[in-house]
């Protein structure tokens, strides 16, 4: 550790002003327990100090303002806890009141009469006077000998707990002023000239000045620019160069052979044309395993757009080579929903494929855990079950995981291991990702986009209704049901919820069934709670034809597949995120008649709910629908729905920082192009700084 380190690793507790006590408290409060914490503790904004007022130009409509004067009388008003003190402010040409009702004994004692003074602070109008409660204040001496407010004043957050211990925004900055001063000799540049100078980037001795003090809003945005192009470029440096260690590090199966498997189901039992985008994906796996490397890739695509098929090729290939491929779903309906549909599509194919889920007998499981492991069985396809110990492969070479945000790190571990080779590793999603989302959550992966919908899919059509027009919805419902069609109703909740005014599952079974009565209709109802035979049951009956209507919860939110199904009803949808909507309406729209998706809602609407409402009746692109959900919902909260471990930014945000982000994404990858064992001496500089970053913000390490 260089000198700057061990100075950058000074306790704050040695700061004037702040001591044992206060330092433990912001190390419980802010995570601030350093000096590099504090210069890494960011304003969230800047007030601008630049104008000054008169008294006689105030308006009460005024936020904060800034005057310059002098104080001439003080006295303490009032007795126990009601007490305050009170100063009498002019500058020449009116008068105002300052008070506080806090630390008036401290405060009072470092008043002076007569002295000029800067006071800063929102005005007050009362009986025709101005005030400013607890004011900020300053002799204008200390301004101009450089110890006080610049006209660029940083605001910090601070905590309730740290207010009441003198640790307010102010004394924040202070700390942090103390923090610069000390280590701007020292800051140690980490980005290499040419890439700052072809970026126009500003120096980070700069940098962490000017996003603290800077001394204009062109500088404070040059200063923002810089640190988030560091941060945005560290980890996508992080992620490329421990991907290529990864790759140098571990070997894969070499999947060279394309034989009698993938001909012969491509040739005769592919049921459709695949699209472009289909073809494209099955390529990119294809080169990626037959490299001698492990594949570690994303296959993303919109519902509806055919991962299950490539899904199948790729197992195909696998065991076209002497393989065995397992595909891992992280509920029965969606495992069982694979299995039945890659069964029908492999027909007579000399391939035998098995499910095991938590379902699976156990005289089942004797026999199909015999079949693994003397290699009869070419693939397993089941739920987390698949990584229980007796589960043991006779030679696994290809590991898929559908809707892999779901499984843990340590079970998807646990999968990988069941062979001495690493096999092969496809995730699967269904949930378009924003690419800002995509090269920070998934940087260390290669992604492959269906970004095409199969040939004779018709759009569906979204429409927003309120519940003054449920009649309408039920007679649209009994057109559709006359010819022939099915329909899903999805309500939120499963029973009656004090808190929240929503239609409850047994409530909406209920009422469905009295308004579509037997014997000409038949409704079934599926949620988490039944046991899984009842609910496989009851989805069999949907499947088969035998039920019109299925009542649900969001149980059908995946792996649900009945192309005869044309409308979607979804109940209390404001209560719904835009992913999850898109993922219902997704379980419609797989046959050649067009589909409907209904959002039903109260009248009653938050801005944001009227936008993700607006935004599915206008759209049925996956991917344009997750930026607006990222600008709604921010990464934090997107990434609980991809994967856990999401990256915690210190000043970059991926709602607002797309361009910059992508910038990041080019210099990294210009610089492995151009020098990709990194042995250039900028290259190298590189990749200390990097280490250096990286044991800094340890928390990058789930990603890279």
């Amino acid at each position: 550790m260089n000198a700057f380190q061990d100075l950058l690793q000074t306790p704050v507790e040695f700061l004037k002003g702040v001591g044992p006590a206060k330092a433990e408290l912001l190390r419980k409060e802010l995570g601030i327990g350093v000096y590099e914490d504090l210069l890494q503790y960011f304003p969230f904004r800047h007030i601008d100090r630049s104008k000054y007022y008169k008294i006689n130009e105030l308006q009460e409509s005024f936020a904060l303002v800034q005057l310059k004067g002098v104080l001439t009388a003080f006295e303490l008003v009032g007795a126990g806890p009601k007490q305050r003190l009170v100063a009498q402010f002019t500058d020449g040409q009116g008068q105002m009141e300052l008070i506080w009702f806090q630390s008036i004994r401290w405060i009072q004692s470092g008043l002076k009469v007569g002295e000029p003074y800067v006071v800063f602070g929102k005005p007050t109008l009362f009986k025709n006077t101005y005030s400013i409660v607890h004011p900020e204040i300053e002799l204008v001496k200390d301004l101009q000998q450089g110890k006080g407010i610049v006209s660029l004043q940083p605001v910090y957050y601070s905590t309730e707990k740290l207010k009441q211990r003198g640790l307010d925004t102010r004394s924040i900055a202070r700390c942090t002023w103390q923090a610069l001063e000390a280590s701007m000799p020292h800051l140690v540049e980490n980005l290499p000239q040419g890439l700052r100078q072809h970026f126009q980037l500003v120096d980070r001795k700069t940098a962490f000045k000017q996003i603290h003090y800077p001394e204009s809003l062109e500088q404070l945005e040059q200063a923002r620019r810089r640190l988030k192009f560091e941060e945005l470029f560290f980890l996508q440096f992080g992620m490329i160069y421990n991907k290529r260690a990864r790759k140098a590090a571990q070997r894969g199966h070499v999947f060279s052979q394309v034989g009698q498997y993938f001909n012969g189901f491509y040739q005769n039992h592919l049921p459709f044309e695949l699209t472009d985008a289909q073809k494209r994906v099955v390529k990119e796996i294809r080169e990626d395993m037959r490299t001698g490397q492990q594949m570690n890739r994303l296959l993303q695509g919109d519902v509806g757009s055919g991962k299950t098929v490539v899904a199948l090729l790729t197992m195909l290939l696998a065991a076209d080579n002497g393989f065995q491929a397992c595909l891992m779903a992280p509920t029965e309906i969606l495992a069982t929903q694979h299995y039945q549909s890659i069964k029908m599509l492999l027909g007579e194919l000399p391939v035998e494929v098995a499910l095991l889920t938590g379902s699976t007998r156990i005289k089942e499981r004797r026999v199909l855990h015999e079949k693994l492991r003397s290699g009869a069985l070419h693939f397993l396809i089941g739920t987390h079950a698949l990584i229980e110990p007796e589960v043991q492969f006779h030679n696994l070479g290809l590991t898929i995981i559908d809707e892999q945000h779901r499984f843990g790190v340590a079970q998807r571990a646990k999968l990988w291991a069941k062979n001495a080779i690493m096999p092969h590793v496809m995730v699967m999603t269904a949930t378009p990702i924003p690419r800002t989302l995509a090269m920070t959550l998934y940087g260390d992966l290669d992604v492959s986009v269906i970004d095409q919908l199969p040939m004779g899919r018709k759009p569906i059509k979204t429409m927003h209704a309120t519940d003054a027009q449920r009649l309408k919805v039920f007679e649209f419902m009994r057109q559709e049901i006359a010819k022939g069609r099915q329909v899903y109703v999805v309500y939120p909740l499963i029973e009656e919820s004090e808190k929240l005014d929503l239609k409850d599952l047994t409530d909406g079974y209920e009422s469905m069934s009295r308004a579509f009565p037997l014997p000409n209709y038949r409704v079934s109802i599926v949620h988490g709670k039944m046991k899984p035979e009842d609910k496989q049951f009851e989805m069999n009956r949907f499947i088969t034809g035998n039920t019109h209507i299925m009542v649900a919860t969001t149980v059908i939110e995946v792996g649900v597949n009945v192309p005869n199904a044309s409308i979607m009803v979804i109940e209390n949808a404001e209560r719904f995120g835009l992913s999850q909507l898109h993922q219902l309406r997704g379980r419609v729209g797989r046959g050649a008649e067009q589909s409907y998706c209904i959002l039903m809602s109260s009248n009653k609407l938050s801005v944001d709910a009227k936008l993700r409402l607006k935004t599915m009746c206008e759209t049925n692109d996956g991917f344009k629908i997750a930026e607006v959900d990222l600008e709604l919902r921010g990464p934090g909260d997107m990434a609980g729905t991809q994967q856990s471990g999401m990256v915690d930014f210190k000043i970059a945000d991926l709602t607002t920082d797309a361009d910059i982000l992508r910038q990041s994404r080019q210099a990294v990858e210009a610089i492995f192009s151009h020098d990709p064992e990194l042995q250039l001496s900028d290259s190298r500089q590189l990749v200390q700084a990097y280490k250096q970053y990286h044991r800094q913000h340890k928390n990058w390490s789930a990603i890279s």
